[in-house]
C-alpha cells in the first residue's frame, strides 16, 4: 500500500503518508489541493472492494458519519471512489489516539479520564440521537487533538438501527477487548453496547490496562459475558465511590441496571468529574475545559476558583488592597488603549458574540510583491471601527492583480485575533463592492511566502452589496490569524478598499 503515496485520488486528494491500517483499509494523511489544506483519507483495498457486502458496508460508513456533526466526532468532508476503489474524506485531526496517550502516561488522571470519557459520551449520544450506534468504541478509535479534545473515529462498523441484513445473528463485529456482553453473544445491539464499551475505556484510563486478558479472543469475550470487570478501587484506590459506581452501572451486564442512554452516563460523569475538583481542589488537563461546559447544579459544587476564570487570590488583592484595585484599573485602561472601539455597531449574528481586536492587530499581506508591503501604514484603518477610514491596495492600472513571481495574483490584509478564537463569521465593509477574495486561517506567524500549507482555507466569495458577511468554515478549531486574500479588483476599479473587518465567534 505504501506504493501509493504520492497519488491524487481523483485529481484533488494527495496521499502524504500512511498513517493508519486495517482489514478493509489504508488511512492517508492527504492534501486538499483544491481548498488548500490537510485531510485524512480512508482507501478501500482493492482487494475488499470486490465484495458487496463489504463494499456496502464501506459506504455506509460515509452515509453515517456524513449525517454527524458534532465538536467531538471527525467529520465526513467528502466521498468518491479512484479506479473502482472507493474512499472516504475526513478532517484531519493533529495529534495522537487516546490508545497511545495511555500507552505513554500509562494512568491518566482521575479527573482527566472522566473528562475524556465525558467527550466520547457526547459524542455517542449525538449518534443515537440520530439511530447510528457505533459498536466499535475503543481508545484506539478515540483522536485527542493538539488542543486536548477527544474526537471519535471509525465507523467503519456502525449500523443504523432501522438498517437490516448486513451483520447477521451470531457474527461478532468490534474489538473483544471493549465488546458488550450482548455483542460477543451475537444478539442485536444498540446504544447500551456503546455504553459498555466506553466503561471499558474508562476503566482502561483509570487503571492503565484492559480489565480482561485470555488466549485469544473468543476467552476474552467469554470473560466479558461472565466476569464481573475487577474492582476498579483495588487497582487504583484514589477513584472515588462515586466514579466506581458509574463505572459499575456502565458495564453492568444485566441490561436494565446499565445506563439506558449516553445522557445519562454523561450525567453521572459530569457529576462525579465535579465531585472530583471539589474534591482535590484542582483540575489537569482536558477536565479544565470540561469543567467550564458542565450544568449550573454541577459547578455550583466546585470550588470558587474553579468556578470563575479569574483566580480567587486576584478577586482577594482587587478588594481588600487599594494599591491592587488601581492597578487592575490601570491595566484596564492601557488594554483599552491597545484595542479598537470595542465591537462597534456590527450586530452579531445569534449565538455569536463580535471578537473586539487590538488596533495594531490588522496587517497588509504582499508576500508575492516587489517590496512586501501594500499600504502598511493605513491596515490599523481596516479594524479602526469607522467606516470614515480605509485601508486600501496599491493601484492596479492594468486592472488585475500583476505580480512580478508569476503566481496567481493576489494581496491581503489579516487580523490578529490574539491569542485565539474559533471564527464563525468575518464581515467585510467595503465602498467598491464586486471584488473576489477567499479566506484563509493560520494558529502561526503568517508566512512570508505564497502559496503556503500553513495557511487553512476556510472560506471565500465575491464581496457585493448583498453579501459582505462570510461564514467561515473552520472545522470548531481555533486560529490566531485570519486572512482576506483578494484576488480580483471590482469592476471598472483599479483597486480594493476595506473599511472595516469585523471577526465573530460563537458565544463562551
Amino acid at each position: 500500500m505504501s506504493t501509493l503515496v504520492g497519488m491524487c485520488l481523483n485529481g484533488r486528494y494527495r496521499l502524504d503518508a500512511q498513517i493508519g491500517a486495517g482489514g478493509m483499509s489504508t488511512v492517508y494523511r492527504a492534501f486538499d489541493v483544491t481548498l488548500e489544506r490537510r485531510v485524512a483519507v480512508k482507501l478501500m483495498h482493492r482487494e475488499i472492494a470486490s465484495d458487496s457486502d463489504q463494499l456496502e458496508r464501506f459506504r455506509r460508513e460515509a452515509r453515517s458519519v456524513a449525517q454527524l456533526s458534532h465538536p467531538h466526532i471527525v467529520g465526513v468532508i467528502d466521498a468518491g471512489e479512484e479506479d473502482g476503489r472507493p474512499y472516504i474524506v475526513f478532517e484531519y485531526v493533529e495529534g495522537e489516539t487516546l490508545k497511545d496517550r495511555i500507552r505513554r502516561m500509562g494512568r491518566l488522571p482521575v479527573d482527566e479520564a472522566i473528562a475524556y470519557a465525558i467527550e466520547i459520551a457526547r459524542a455517542l449520544g449525538a449518534a443515537h440521537a440520530r439511530g447510528i450506534v457505533h459498536r466499535d468504541i475503543k481508545p484506539q478509535n478515540v483522536l485527542v487533538d493538539e488542543e486536548g479534545s477527544a474526537k471519535v473515529t471509525d465507523f467503519g462498523i456502525a449500523r443504523s438501527l432501522d438498517e437490516e441484513g448486513l451483520t447477521a445473528d451470531g457474527r461478532v463485529l468490534g474489538t473483544t477487548d471493549y465488546v458488550s456482553p450482548e455483542q460477543a453473544l451475537g444478539h442485536d445491539v444498540d446504544g447500551q453496547s456503546d455504553i459498555y464499551s466506553l466503561g471499558v475505556v474508562l476503566y482502561e484510563m483509570l487503571t492503565g490496562d484492559v480489565p480482561f486478558h485470555g488466549e485469544n479472543q473468543v476467552s476474552v469475550a467469554m470473560k466479558h459475558v461472565r466476569e464481573d470487570l475487577p474492582d476498579v478501587q483495588v487497582m487504583r484506590p484514589e477513584v472515588s465511590a462515586r466514579l466506581a459506581a458509574v463505572l459499575d452501572r456502565m458495564t453492568d451486564k444485566d441490561l436494565p441496571q446499565r445506563h439506558r442512554d449516553a445522557a445519562g452516563v454523561e450525567l453521572d460523569l459530569e457529576d462525579a468529574l465535579a465531585a472530583e475538583a471539589s474534591r482535590t481542589g484542582t483540575s489537569t488537563g482536558e477536565a479544565t475545559a470540561v469543567l467550564r461546559t458542565l450544568p449550573a447544579d454541577a459547578r455550583r459544587r466546585l470550588p470558587l476558583r474553579l468556578r470563575l476564570r479569574v483566580p480567587v487570590l486576584l478577586l482577594i488583592l482587587m478588594i481588600a488592597v487599594a494599591g491592587a484595585v488601581l492597578y487592575v484599573l490601570f491595566d484596564q485602561a492601557a488594554e483599552r488603549a491597545q484595542k479598537g472601539t470595542g465591537t462597534g455597531v456590527t450586530k452579531a449574528a445569534p449565538g455569536e458574540r463580535i471578537v473586539s481586536v487590538k488596533r495594531t492587530s490588522a496587517s497588509d499581506y504582499d508576500p508575492l510583491g516587489d517590496d512586501k508591503a501594500e499600504h502598511s501604514d493605513q491596515a490599523r484603518l481596516a479594524v479602526d471601527q469607522d467606516t470614515g477610514t480605509a485601508w486600501t491596495t496599491e493601484s492596479y492600472t492594468s486592472k488585475v492583480l500583476t505580480k512580478p513571481t508569476g503566481e496567481s495574483p493576489g494581496v491581503g490584509l489579516y487580523v490578529d485575533a490574539e491569542p485565539s478564537v474559533n471564527g464563525r463569521r468575518l464581515e467585510i465593509q467595503t465602498p467598491e463592492p464586486g471584488w473576489k477574495m477567499e479566506l484563509y486561517a493560520t494558529r502561526s506567524e503568517p508566512p512570508e511566502s505564497w502559496p503556503d500549507n500553513s495557511w487553512t482555507r476556510v472560506g471565500g466569495d465575491t464581496v457585493d452589496k448583498r453579501k459582505q458577511s462570510f461564514k467561515l468554515e473552520t472545522g470548531d478549531r481555533r486560529y490566531r490569524y485570519y486572512l482576506v486574500w483578494i484576488t480580483a479588483l471590482p469592476p471598472d476599479e483599479d483597486q480594493v478598499a476595506i473599511t472595516q473587518l469585523t471577526l465573530s465567534a460563537p458565544k463562551e
